[in-house]
């Protein structure tokens, strides 16, 4: 794994990375589903692996004027955007309108995981399920890349794919399977 499991040594990262865990395995997800998952949230958070906001470097104003989706920016693993999908997770979750009050919720560690863990097995975010794209078993290179469009279209689906595939290889070192 070398680079990757370097940045992944970390206190934050490793709590993720838990967080996250608990979640995959309290729905039974396949391996290759969880390599596909970790590789997503480690992409879509620029490699913390925390619950992140898109673009954390600039302020709150500079977000409300450049975004066209704000206040439904890109917040948790998967960068969850859009008022669409914050209602759809709402509603998937329970919250009884927290989350509409309070998109912030979605950097909350569990919160973050289940809309991962949901979004990407029930197509809640593109209609694009985990299970049309991946096996069961060991996820081959171009089922990774083929399962991009469940988070973004094809964008860098080459690259995700290949975090996919060190986190596969990582989980069987691992045991998981």
């Amino acid at each position: 794994m070398g680079r990757l499991a370097e940045q992944l040594i970390d206190h934050l990262r490793l709590e993720g990375l838990h967080a996250l865990l608990i979640e995959m395995g309290k729905e039974r997800w396949s391996i290759a589903w969880v390599a596909y998952g970790l590789a997503t949230a480690f992409h879509e958070t620029g490699a913390a692996m925390q619950p992140v906001r898109e673009s954390p470097r600039v302020s709150e104003a500079w977000r409300k004027k450049n975004l066209r989706y704000w206040p439904w920016y890109g917040r948790g693993y998967p960068q969850t955007t859009w008022e669409t999908n914050y209602r759809k997770m709402d509603k998937r979750l329970g919250l009884n309108g927290t989350l509409i009050a309070n998109p912030d919720r979605m950097l909350e560690h569990r919160i973050a995981a289940l809309t991962m863990v949901y979004g990407m097995a029930e197509g809640l975010f593109s209609g694009r399920k985990l299970g049309t794209y991946l096996p069961v078993e060991l996820g081959t290179r171009a089922q990774f890349v083929a399962a991009r469009p469940i988070i973004n279209s094809t964008d860098r689906d080459e690259l995700v794919a290949g975090y996919a595939m060190s986190f596969q290889a990582a989980l069987v070192a691992g045991g998981w399977a």
